[in-house]
């Protein structure tokens, strides 16, 4: 993907200062979508002998476990990307000790960034959607993957939060967000990245506070204005309590027992790495990965 066909409302600066922090505890939405991306690992005929977690601390921590119940014997790899201190944060949550059984003689867990075409699962929860280029991201996803297996991911869509974002283009405030990718475009996306057979679906979740205080604090945990034209200065105390007014009076909902009511979309996809093939052209090149790939299909 071109300088020209990054997403156009991410600054790419504060997506990387955004991913580079170091969490200690994953947002509670991201561990629920996480269980709900667990659920569908049901519909996957056959079961991965290892699995890479792409960036679990965002992703989640418990979700991370709950996988590991899914294919208790299955390898796994974790690739924490976020920083040097996240990296040594993963490996204190999700390291086993020496002196552990488990250590020794469970299924065997590694870390850092999966060789290419080594692994059979790679399960990637809420990332893409934060990414300042996500089509460089699902490439590494595909790389990273062996011929026939599979990625599972999970964003937020486009409607997220959208009660915000009105209430922010009626008061002629600069942009609360950067824009979220429509699960088609994502679908698109996959296939140009070499992927085959993309399975998209969608759900709208609606999550209650009991005051704006609370719902604001939610959403910082979530994330950050990624947008190039967002507010470029520090707000005062007068429009955060303009803020809190407006919410209080747009998104309170009777049918919610009186309590503030905004929507997160919510996107699923899966995909399966296919066999390679060569491009049929006057000169045509082939990556020494893809090659090996072809032979060994061939003397089966």
């Amino acid at each position: 993907m071109s300088e020209q066909q990054l997403p156009p409302t991410i600054d790419p600066t504060a997506a990387q200062r955004w991913h580079a922090r170091t969490v200690d505890a994953s947002p509670w939405l991201h561990e629920e979508i996480a269980r709900r991306m667990q659920d569908r690992l049901q519909w996957m005929a056959s079961k991965p002998a290892n699995w890479c977690d792409w960036d679990p601390l965002n992703g989640g921590i418990e979700g991370h476990a709950l996988v590991q119940q899914q294919f208790p014997e299955a390898a796994s790899r974790i690739h924490e990307t976020s920083s040097a201190g996240g990296q040594r944060r993963a490996q204190e949550l999700f390291g086993k000790p020496w002196w552990s059984l488990g250590r020794w003689s469970g299924p065997s867990q590694q870390f850092g960034k999966p060789e290419d075409a080594s692994v059979q699962m790679l399960w990637a929860n809420m990332a893409l959607h934060a990414a300042a280029n996500p089509q460089a991201l699902i490439g590494q996803w595909h790389k990273a993957l062996a011929v026939g297996g599979y990625v599972m991911f999970s964003c937020l869509g486009p409607d997220t939060v959208r009660e915000i974002h009105r209430l922010y283009a009626d008061m002629g405030w600069p942009v609360p967000g950067h824009s979220m990718t429509d699960m088609h475009d994502w679908g698109d996306m996959l296939v140009h990245a070499g992927f085959a057979e993309p399975v998209m679906d969608m759900e709208r979740i609606t999550l209650t506070f009991a005051t704006p205080e609370r719902l604001l604090k939610e959403l910082r945990e979530l994330g950050r204005n990624l947008h190039p034209q967002r507010f470029g200065a520090l707000r005062g105390r007068g429009f955060r309590q303009r803020l809190e007014k407006e919410l209080a009076e747009r998104l309170t909902d009777s049918a919610q027992g009186g309590q503030l009511a905004i929507t997160f979309e919510i996107i699923y996809g899966h995909a399966f790495k296919p066999e390679p093939r060569v491009p049929v052209e006057s000169h045509s090149a082939v990556s020494l990965q893809d090659m090996r790939a072809m032979l060994r299909k061939g003397r089966q």
